[in-house]
């Protein structure tokens, strides 16, 4: 992959739609590429062989010319490293295996949009080395769509990478197996991403989440139209994906009946819609993922001994966080780039106290439990959260528990070890003192912004005002002299519905 540091990209593009030529303009424009055009395939072997040399090329096939990829095995000899894009119509989505076989990195069909189209173009073009600084992003981090990313500097991770390569390749459906949060569906989109389907849809269904006669329809579709499709029939997400991938998470989920049907789309790419009697024929490739004993629910029956042999040809296992932790520094400091841009927030710097305390902890929650963490730390910062304090109901628990002791708020509870870093054995007594600290300064967030209107913050905190009170006591908090501030009091009930005298309570 090229990384250009200051250096202008150039791309070469070949297309005679002037709609197309407009989105490509129009996606160069915006990251200060340097679009050149080409009228054929054949125009732009000559550039190329002249001794332009484009970071990228963008070849628009014509309409039912399939020809028109001869020209990928020539691009191939003369610039191996140039990566190159296929688009297509619909109608010749089938030209996507040969393309892939002559050198195209990717294959996109119609109909694409301009976000959908720059995301391929940055993953074959690489950040610049002041972009990858800005975002968190390091040559281990493998961006495959908007927000999902593989991290492959762990060495088990770089063999999973190795067989979902192996895995894309052939076509087959793949049973993704791992703990809830592991990046089972991370895996799902590398294989997608790998594989001659990548210019096509991903769809994932989670058949844990929809009653049986939902999932269905959400799989199949249906026959009979609501009335706002104006009858017409629903398409299902198998239907939808025509020539992409589709991941069932939670496979074993999945009712009996459904499971026979999906049987017959693996073995003879065809099914018949729900409320209709004509067949339905699909390309599409199915992934599908499970958190749970995979022997056991087979044993169980909960899952179709002759379903599960057909998807467990081909195993792949996303090993849990404890068993990659060289992976955390790197997805601590990736997540905060990618948190921070999302909730346009500064981003925080992680402390080596906390980065120890991160590194150190199980996450039985796997990646899922780190992204909620990242999150927590980024909006209130080091002084509030620690890994394992993402339970509002352990929250409360301890900072009650601790209050009953005659703990002070303030204390900073170590193992009489010198310094402010934790060590390993002190982890639990600095959680549960942060975790005080993260109490009272939400008690006193929620009575700055009700004007110190204890019933409003009440309300507020979803609490007793009984409650309030006793906490209010507890840390010994005070209103601020002469800011009581019935007009903020107001302000804020009026803005939500709530009655009040305007008195403070």
């Amino acid at each position: 992959m090229p990384q250009k540091t200051n250096e202008i990209v150039r791309v070469l593009a070949v297309s005679r739609e002037p709609a197309v030529l407009r989105l490509l303009w129009s996606i160069g424009e915006a990251n200060s590429w340097q679009m050149e055009t080409a009228g054929s395939g054949w125009d732009a072997l000559d550039r190329v062989q002249s001794g332009f040399a484009p970071d990228l090329l963008v070849l628009d096939l014509p309409r039912r010319d399939g020809d028109s990829l001869l020209v990928l095995r020539w691009l191939r000899r003369t610039r191996p490293d140039l990566p190159i894009i296929v688009l297509s119509y619909p109608e010749d989505a089938g030209h996507k295996r040969e393309a892939i076989r002559l050198g195209a990195q990717d294959f996109l069909v119609r109909p694409f949009g301009e976000k959908e189209l720059e995301m391929i173009f940055k993953r074959h073009l690489g950040p610049s080395s002041e972009d990858a600084e800005e975002a968190g992003v390091s040559e281990d981090i493998e961006q495959l769509t908007d927000g999902v990313f593989f991290v492959g500097n762990a060495p088990i991770m770089q063999k999973l990478r190795a067989q979902a390569k192996l895995l894309a390749q052939a076509d087959v459906p793949v049973l993704i197996l791992g703990e809830s949060g592991s990046g089972k569906d991370t895996a799902a989109h590398l294989i997608h991403a790998l594989s001659v389907r990548s210019g096509c849809k991903f769809l994932k269904v989670n058949c844990a989440a929809l009653p049986d006669s939902l999932l269905e329809i959400e799989l199949f579709g249906t026959e009979l139209g609501s009335s706002t499709s104006g009858g017409r029939p629903r398409i299902g997400k198998l239907e939808a994906c025509q020539n992409g991938t589709v991941l069932l998470d939670e496979i074993s989920e999945m009712p009996d009946h459904l499971q026979s049907k999906l049987l017959r789309v693996l073995q003879e790419k065809r099914f018949v819609r729900p409320g209709s009697q004509a067949e339905v024929a699909v390309d599409v490739r199915i992934l599908a993922a499970t958190s749970t004993n995979i022997e056991r629910v087979v044993a169980e029956k909960k899952l179709r001994e002759d379903l599960y042999y057909r998807l467990s040809a081909f195993t792949l296992y996303v090993p849990p966080l404890r068993q990659r932790q060289e992976e955390i520094p790197l997805l601590l400091q990736h997540l905060m780039h990618q948190l921070a841009k999302r909730y346009s927030m500064a981003p925080r710097t992680f402390s080596s106290a906390v980065m120890a305390a991160c590194q150190s902890y199980p996450w039985p929650g796997n990646v899922k439990e780190l992204e909620n963490f990242v999150k927590r730390f980024l909006v209130l910062g080091e002084n509030e959260l620690i890994p394992g304090s993402s339970s509002a109901g352990e929250f409360l628990e301890n900072s009650s528990e601790s209050l009953s002791r005659g703990a002070a708020p303030d204390a900073r509870m170590t193992d009489g070890a010198s310094g402010d870093t934790p060590g390993p054995s002190s982890l639990k007594s600095l959680v549960h003192t942060v975790k005080l600290e993260t109490e009272r300064n939400a008690i006193a967030a929620a009575l700055e912004k009700t004007g110190w209107n204890r019933k409003a913050a009440a309300r507020l905190l979803k609490v007793s005002y009984r409650t309030i009170l006793y906490k209010i006591e507890q840390y010994h908090m005070k209103a601020p002299e002469g800011d009581s501030s019935p007009f903020v009091a107001n302000a804020y009930r009026n803005g939500n519905g709530l009655k009040s005298n305007g008195k403070a309570s």
